[in-house]
């Protein structure tokens, strides 16, 4: 079984929205000084589940991304948990793009590499919460698309039988391969890359294609980057004395009543 994922470098969720800064020409959140960028954090749900049909099924493994030279360090992530070869879609031209262009650019990436079987993509990218370009994907490479997919049930010649997460539960589906899948955090919990695998991700060749070797006529992009403005107010916390519970109760009501809150 051949298995292409998608894979998105991102800025850590995790940063503090104080900390947070917009690119306004590239369209995207930087990440601050001494908080590297992660791999998508569904994106890892994908690969790990291409790990375990591989392990099953025998096959290969491919992992893609689009993004500039520093989007490399998410392919040797991806190489380092397990993927066979790794593929960098990288031109200024594309940097740009929307979520309709990246997935043309994506499923001609897919395409370049070789037959595939199946596609799996996290169900979208923490940076923008989008969900759109795993289905662009599946309409230029022309295969039908399942998402959130939350299980694999089965995998029987050329079909593949999984469980999708709906409003009232799951509902369970067969597809004929290939086909895309869009996976969800609920499918399985990443693993951490050994060290041998972190060794051989440092060695790893990553193939880098640029406009010349995908030649994708675009469209104007059509993205609009809107900034929310969110109020952090500090807080803090004291200690209210006493030696029994009567006395730290007489001495907050006190605290309260000073602060006029009583």
């Amino acid at each position: 079984m051949n298995i292409v994922v998608t894979v998105k470098q991102v800025a850590d969720p995790n940063i503090p929205p104080s900390h947070i800064q917009l690119d306004d020409e590239a369209k995207r959140i930087i990440s601050p000084f001494g908080i590297p960028p992660v791999m998508n954090g569904y994106d890892a749900n994908a690969l790990e589940e291409a790990l375990r049909l591989r392990e099953a099924h025998q096959g290969k493994i491919t992992a893609i991304t689009l993004g500039e030279e520093s989007s490399r360090d998410v392919l040797k992530r991806a190489v380092a948990m397990g993927a066979n070869t790794a593929v960098l879609l990288s031109d200024p031209e594309w940097l740009h793009a929307d979520s309709a262009s990246v997935g043309q650019l994506i499923a001609a990436g897919i395409k370049k590499s070789g037959p595939f079987d199946l596609v799996l993509c996290g169900r979208q990218a923490s940076d923008t919460d989008g969900g759109q370009v795993l289905h662009w994907i599946a309409r230029y490479l022309d295969i039908p698309v399942i998402t959130p997919v939350v299980k694999i049930d089965a995998v029987e010649g050329d079909t593949i039988t999984v469980q999708r997460l709906t409003d009232d539960g799951v509902q369970r589906l067969k597809v004929k391969l290939p086909a895309l899948l869009g996976v969800s955090s609920e499918m399985n919990e990443p693993r951490l890359p050994s060290m041998r695998g972190l060794m051989g991700a440092g060695r790893a060749m990553i193939a880098a294609w640029k406009k010349k070797d995908i030649p994708v006529e675009l469209p104007a992009p059509r993205v609009e980057l809107r900034k929310l403005a969110i109020q952090i107010r500090d807080s803090k916390a004291e200690m209210i004395p006493g030696k029994t519970g009567a006395e730290q109760g007489a001495a907050l009501a006190d605290k309260l009543r000073e602060k006029g809150l009583i």
